[in-house]
């Protein structure tokens, strides 16, 4: 820190210091104190200058009051103008945001124009003004959505220059490449060469002079001429040195397809650690290691940088494995589907480029319309589920996520050195972020030719044409089953088909042609079909009868899709083909492929969920609700409090409930008596009826432990309940849990319910919504989201539980007020958010009342942990 002050200019040192001096030692040594994250913290960038890192920017903020934080910068005078004051400030923006700041401070000066605009373009709400001649400037650090929209363009044009290398290199070396047939650097040289790349291609081994005809370099460093993709095949021990190579070199893209790393043990680890440090102080970007390497099928590049001489059909999806294998193995099957690739990457260890950085470059990619990812974890899943959300907006995800049992995740660990994560929090990432899942790959295949060929659905009406009735009931029962509607067909349609299909067809729907259907039949009836405005899409199906039959009929199909595109229908259309012998045809209109699959569920699964991601994306997306009456400060400090005394545990009944009422949440009135004299009082002040509850954090199941006394309508009965719980603590050897009880009144009417909230090593914080009381436990029909949960997440897990018909009303009973529950689970997304120390929480039982009424919550234990210190080192 010393010697990045000294280097700064002295105009620099002034906008910093407000002194041209160098600054007294003792701020240096302030400078590197962040020992206490909350009252002060800095962050510095580093280069690396041969074998040494050095300072080039630092940024620090100081507490300046409860709600606010100075905030200064500095950045050495080369490397002005790239953003790094920026990038600064928007991580000590969102660190401060994590420690209950809301405003950021700064003062410099007038004359300081590239500071005043860092602040000005940062997105947040500033205001400045003068004061003894200097400039202050106040931000508040409250999201809009110009802060995110800013932070977000900034971050895809980052991404997406940085990988543009990787897919449009206009040459290529293979660094490792080999003599030997066998060996991966011969073969990934031979998928290079035999593919056609369209650039230059230099191979380097210091043992050969030519290979495949093309001279060889003994190094990198040995060829002249600019080298922007580098392909890495060589023994891990040397990579290294190779990457050093690369850098001298000036290429910016690396490939490593060497294994040995993350993915066996703690060594590999450190080994990987020190690859990525190499890697970014040069400022490269790095895919692997241990990865399969990566493909663009754009007919200006054709680069087949694998060890695979598979070349895929050009196409419009674009795919990313974490398994190499699965990954080759995807692409020689979607040749089977009729899918063409635009571009394919195994990104094998993720050290540096991830999956969201490749789904923020696909998402400009003109080329990709479809992105089909397998994932085995994620490194960064809210980042993940920002980037997805966006970016299915306008192209859809598919993505088939392994590891979904606990055999399955051990396996994924033992593979890839990943952490696996739970599967319902994977399935309510997907749910939130418009992920659609793939069950197996073939699946996702069968997805990928369905979106990628056909527009999406307008709604879930389906109509069916078949020619056997067997195969039309399966895919019915396969629509309802995805949530599909298959309707009967108006009168209308059913007079135009019944004039030229003989009596005994079916003409409602499915339309069963029957066995001795013609083209022409299957050509009118398409039309006939497509033409109802009571469908949105259409299913075709047919079994052949003879092979004699198969290629009539597929004209006729063909026929009758071409007329009805000519009269304007964008009706997405699906085909069930079903003739042996004939199984490999591509049905084609024009300039559109109609996707085609041998069994008749399956175009009933496609689109099915192609019809569900279409009503994801036509619905706004949600909000993030702000309360302004909540006293975040007050939840602050019991948390804290709690946790600097017993490091980690569950909270006292009282400190629950005054943490809980800080939140503005409902709590039943009440409150802690720790005498029978006590318990008296206090159900005299709320009145009779009451219930009588063991107050203790540790004691869980209080009613099996019986330690719950209800409908209490005495002072007698108060005291033998007291005394009661008393012996009953006292027997079991627990007395130090027994905090005292909990005096309540009861509660009349209402449903159940439970919200709970769970902290996932990988995800963060699920919340979760179903029926309360003992019906959790044995239904398990509960809802899942991860946080931050928008209005929308709110409204869906609701609406979402199996038991939802309770809460609307039923059988006599009154319906429950829906606003006053999602309001509850809206403020518990907000404190756990707000105070990640909260670990776990459950509010069950919670008596959901009538409209109007709201909700009462009965019940609640929340447990705290102390953040470490890593938990502030890595905001994005």
């Amino acid at each position: 820190m010393q010697r990045f002050v000294e280097q700064l200019s002295p105009e620099a040192r002034r906008h910093r210091f407000f002194s041209e001096g160098i600054p007294q030692s003792s701020l240096v040594d302030a400078l590197c104190d962040s020992s206490d994250s909350h009252s002060q913290l800095t962050l510095i960038v580093t280069r690396q200058w041969g074998d040494v890192p050095r300072i080039i920017a630092a940024g620090s903020y100081w507490s300046k009051d409860e709600q606010t934080v100075e905030v200064a910068m500095a950045v050495l005078d080369e490397f002005h103008g790239k953003g790094l004051g920026t990038l600064l400030l928007e991580r000590l923006a969102l660190l401060a945001i994590r420690h209950g700041f809301t405003r950021l401070w700064a003062v410099t000066h007038t004359d300081n124009l590239a500071m005043r605009e860092v602040f000005r373009e940062s997105g947040f709400t500033s205001r400045e003004f003068y004061e003894s001649g200097d400039m202050e400037v106040e931000l508040s650090l409250i999201p809009t959505e110009t802060t995110v929209t800013r932070a977000e363009v900034r971050e895809r044009l980052a991404a997406t220059a940085s990988l543009r290398p990787f897919f449009h290199p206009r040459s290529v070396a293979v660094i490792g490449a080999s003599r030997d047939p066998q060996s991966i650097g011969f073969r990934m040289l031979e998928a290079l060469v035999l593919n056609r790349f369209r650039g230059p291609i230099y191979p380097v081994n210091p043992s050969a002079a030519e290979i495949m005809g093309i001279p060889v370099s003994p190094s990198i460093r040995a060829v002249a001429e600019p080298v922007d993709l580098a392909v890495v095949a060589v023994p891990r021990d040397v990579v290294l040195s190779v990457v050093e190579d690369c850098a001298a070199n000036g290429i910016r893209a690396l490939v490593v397809i060497t294994a040995g790393f993350a993915e066996i043990g703690a060594d590999g680890a450190a080994l990987q650690a020190k690859l990525v440090e190499h890697v970014r102080r040069h400022g490269m970007r790095l895919v692997g290691p241990n990865c399969f390497g990566l493909l663009n099928t754009d007919p200006s590049v054709r680069l087949n940088a694998t060890f695979a001489s598979l070349f895929p059909a050009p196409g419009c999806v674009a795919l990313s494995s974490q398994s190499g294998a699965i990954g080759i193995a995807t692409l020689a099957a979607a040749r089977r589907f009729h899918v063409g690739v635009s571009s394919f990457v195994s990104v094998g260890n993720r050290a540096d480029v991830s999956t969201n950085d490749l789904l923020q470059y696909w998402e400009e990619d003109p080329a990709t319309d479809v992105i089909l990812l397998y994932m085995e974890s994620f490194g960064n899943p809210r980042r993940f589920a920002r980037i997805a959300r966006r970016v299915g907006r306008r192209k859809p995800i598919v993505a088939v996520k392994a590891g979904r049992t606990a055999s399955g995740r051990r396996a994924a660990l033992s593979h890839t050195a990943s952490l696996a994560a739970s599967d319902v929090a994977v399935g309510a990432l997907f749910h939130q972020a418009g992920v659609i899942r793939a069950e197996t790959l073939d699946e996702m295949l069968m997805l990928a030719g369905g979106l990628a060929a056909q527009p999406l659905p307008s709604g879930r009406r389906v109509g069916i044409i078949t020619n056997a009735g067997g195969p039309a009931i399966l895919c019915t029962d396969a629509c309802e089953a995805g949530g599909l509607i298959v309707p009967e067909l108006p009168a209308q349609t059913r007079r135009k088909l019944a004039a030229f299909l003989p009596e005994i067809a079916a003409l409602s729907n499915p339309v069963d042609l029957i066995a001795s259907a013609t083209p022409a039949q299957y050509a009118q009836a398409i039309e006939a079909v497509l033409a109802a405005d009571e469908i949105d899409a259409l299913i075709i199906l047919y079994t052949s009868v003879t092979d004699a039959d198969t290629a009539g009929i597929a004209q006729g199909i063909q026929s009758g899709i071409a007329g009805a595109r000519k009269t304007g229908t964008r009706k997405p259309v699906f085909i069930g083909w079903m003739a042996e012998g004939d199984s490999g045809r591509v049905f084609s209109v024009s300039t559109e492929t109609i996707p085609t699959y041998a069994l008749p569920e399956s175009p009933a699964r496609v689109l099915g969920k192609a019809t569900a991601y279409a009503e994801w994306r036509q619905q706004p997306d949600g909000m993030i609700q702000d309360f302004d009456d909540i006293d975040l400060s007050a939840a602050r400090r019991i948390c804290s409090a709690a946790s600097a005394e017993r490091l980690t545990g569950w909270l006292t009944t009282e400190e629950t409930r005054n943490l809980l009422n800080a939140l503005r949440l409902p709590v039943q009135p009440g409150g802690i008596a720790r005498t029978a004299d006590e318990a008296v009082r206090l159900a005299a002040q709320t009145g009779y009826p009451v219930a009588v509850k063991l107050a203790s954090h540790q004691i869980v199941h209080k009613t099996e432990f019986g330690g719950v006394k209800l409908n209490l309508a005495d002072e007698w009965a108060v005291r033998s309940a007291f005394h009661s719980i008393n012996d009953r603590v006292a027997q079991s050897g627990q007395s130090k849990t027994m905090e005292g009880v909990l005096v309540q009144p009861m509660v009349t009417g209402g449903v159940e319910v439970m919200v709970g909230v769970a902290d996932d090593p990988v995800f963060g914080a699920l919340v979760a919504f179903g029926l309360g009381g003992i019906h959790v436990e044995i239904l398990k029909d509960v809802q899942f989201r991860i946080t931050p949960l928008t209005d929308r997440d709110a409204h869906e897990m609701v609406r979402g539980i199996k038991g939802y018909r309770l809460l609307t009303g039923y059988r006599g009973h009154p319906p429950a007020d829906l606003e006053a529950i999602e309001d509850l689970l809206l403020r518990i997304s907000r404190l756990v958010e707000e105070i990640p120390e909260i670990r776990d929480l459950d509010l069950n039982p919670i008596f959901a009342l009538p409209p109007g009424q709201g909700c009462r919550i009965v019940d609640a234990r929340i447990r705290v942990e102390p953040l470490s210190a890593s938990s502030f080192t890595s905001p994005m």
